[in-house]
């Protein structure tokens, strides 16, 4: 059986994030009864982090916590996880598909002469080895894989497994990896928009999906589309709900009609856009099935308004379907959730 390295990152906070609790049961299922997983964690506060899993049955812990690890940068990281990897002596490496390992990954895994495959959506023992899970051709097929190679690199997708739980313990012993930096990037700080300007929010529990309704005539035969920033925002603020969008609505911004100032292709959800995967969803003046059907797969309750009963959504596309108008539904939403923080 392969010995297993699980490895993850901190985050801002100094603790570990929830898709590499993911990562974990998934390497937990992977090294399988034999004890074969090792554990790496790198990132300012690695080794007080580890004590959030310090129970999981890792047979050795490395950490990696120099100074230089404290900002995500391509440098720095690839040479954490390349260090990581070459102590475990790992064949299969298993990590969260964050944006920070999605970058280092790759590249740690060609230095390492390695194989690697990313958006894994499962994986598990079988008769031959170890089996992945991936999506293919704009989420519609769904493919089952194994490699010879190894070492194997394998980035799993946020809600692939559910999160490893158990009582935090401070691991018995912990081998502290050194990381050799060779960059001339500093950083000198982060500027970034205020928290409340964030609308995508991956690991939020309801996913608010916009549709190219909002931006059409209404029953007064105008457009509303400020009106309907303002209730989407209120609404977004009120719950800390992610914003999705569908194709035809981000795509109305190179058409010279009216959009909502706040949405591009990166809320784009189905087709070549992202498969989100939020406990709820609720889509608003959607029409197409493209968003929903692909796009919505991995959705586990899903719900929708519009003003159409024969619409996509009502043939059995969704849980729930409201037959009302979405621009009343929200501003009576809005009304009992009460004011903004």
């Amino acid at each position: 059986m392969d010995s297993v390295l699980w490895i993850a990152h901190t985050e801002a906070s100094g603790e570990l994030g929830r898709s590499a609790l993911e990562a974990l049961t998934t390497a937990l299922r992977l090294a399988g009864p034999s004890e074969q997983l090792v554990a790496g964690v790198f990132g300012p506060g690695a080794g007080r982090a580890v004590a959030q899993v310090g129970r999981c049955g890792a047979r050795r812990w490395l950490v990696a916590d120099d100074p230089q690890l404290e900002q995500p940068r391509y440098a720095a990281d690839v040479a954490a996880v390349t260090a990581l990897v070459r102590a475990s002596e790992a064949r299969l490496v298993v990590a969260p598909g964050t944006s920070r390992l999605h970058r280092a990954l790759p590249g740690a895994a060609q230095r390492c002469g390695g194989r690697i495959d990313t958006r894994v959506t499962g994986a598990a023992l079988a008769a031959d080895g170890v089996q992945i899970e991936r999506w293919f051709y704009r989420q519609r097929l769904v493919a089952r894989l194994s490699r010879a190679h190894r070492p194997w690199f394998l980035l799993l997708a946020p809600g692939a497994d559910a999160p490893w739980s158990g009582p935090a313990e401070p691991p018995a012993a912990i081998e502290r990896v050194p990381v050799e930096v060779a960059s001339r990037t500093r950083v000198v700080g982060t500027e970034a928009p205020a928290s409340s300007a964030q609308t995508i929010r991956p690991e939020a529990d309801l996913l608010l999906v916009a549709g190219a309704g909002w931006t059409k005539k209404q029953a007064d035969g105008q457009t509303h589309v400020r009106e309907a920033e303002a209730l989407i925002l209120d609404f977004l603020a009120k719950t800390q709900a992610s914003l999705g969008s569908s194709k035809s609505l981000v795509d109305q911004g190179s058409e010279g009609t009216p959009v909502l100032s706040f949405l591009s292709h990166l809320h784009q959800v189905g087709q070549t856009g992202s498969t989100p995967r939020h406990p709820r969803g609720l889509a608003t003046c959607c029409h197409g099935e493209e968003p929903h059907v692909v796009g919505w797969r991995f959705i586990k309750e899903r719900r929708a308004i519009n003003l159409d009963p024969n619409c996509g959504w009502a043939q059995g596309k969704a849980d729930v379907v409201y037959v009302a108008d979405a621009f009343e539904v929200l501003a009576r939403l809005n009304e009992l959730l009460g004011p903004t923080g």
